[in-house]
């Protein structure tokens, strides 16, 4: 379980985030929206530690990590997906699957690893992560890694941003089915991501103004 308490964010004299207090509960899927500017990107580099909160706790399996560097969270067990995946010049999809894994992956494990994403082994596993591959493409070799570090909580951030439609329907696909294995948040306001979480937390202005099972929050955000 990962629990925020009492976090606080300020930058240019702005309160990015003010007293966030959460807790995500294991192998559940969670969303959060809001509108542009209310802080969901900056919560989730806060969880990950891409940023530190300037007030509040984080802790993650009864293990505070507020302090923690990226690499030490991630070697406990938190993911974090960008909204532009990384591009590696020189490194194959196969390259990238077995660093994540750390260790090298049979080319069963890596064809195992790209088909629950979608994706034909044969075909992307020798592939240059670089520009010929397409936005959709890069996002499900993205969370491909993520299930090979064999990760327990996966933060997305904004994975629709700069995917065409038939991309976007193939990630619905697969958050629908890896979401079993292992707990996930992400930082969304499309509609379709929303009505497949099993919780919905809603910022605004830096605050949690609600939050709750799908159904109900949904009702608030469209019938305000």
């Amino acid at each position: 379980m990962l629990e925020l308490k009492n976090i606080s964010f300020v930058r240019d004299n702005k309160r990015i985030l003010d007293n966030i207090n959460l807790k995500i509960y294991d192998n559940k899927f969670y969303a959060i929206t809001g509108p542009n500017g209310s802080g969901k990107s900056t919560l989730a580099k806060i969880i990950m530690g891409i940023e530190k909160p300037d007030y509040g706790q984080i802790i993650f399996n009864g293990k505070d990590i507020t302090n923690l560097s990226v690499s030490d969270r991630a070697k406990l067990g938190l993911s974090f997906a960008f909204q532009q995946p990384v591009k590696f010049k020189g490194l194959t999809v196969y390259d990238i699957l077995s660093f994540a894994n750390d260790d090298a992956l049979s080319n069963k494990e890596a064809y195992e690893l790209l088909e629950k994403v979608g994706l034909d082994g044969k075909e992307y596993l020798e592939r240059e992560i670089n520009n010929s591959l397409s936005g959709g493409e890069l996002k499900r070799i993205e969370i491909a890694t993520v299930l090979a570090k064999k990760s327990e909580l996966c933060i997305f951030d904004e994975p629709e941003a700069g995917i065409d439609l038939w991309s976007f329907q193939g990630l619905i696909q697969v958050f629908n089915e890896i979401r079993e294995n292992l707990s996930m948040v992400i930082i969304s306001h499309q509609e379709r991501i929303l009505n497949i979480a099993d919780e919905i937390i809603l910022l605004k202005e830096g605050k949690i103004v609600d939050s709750g099972n799908t159904e109900k929050v949904l009702d608030k955000i469209y019938n305000n």
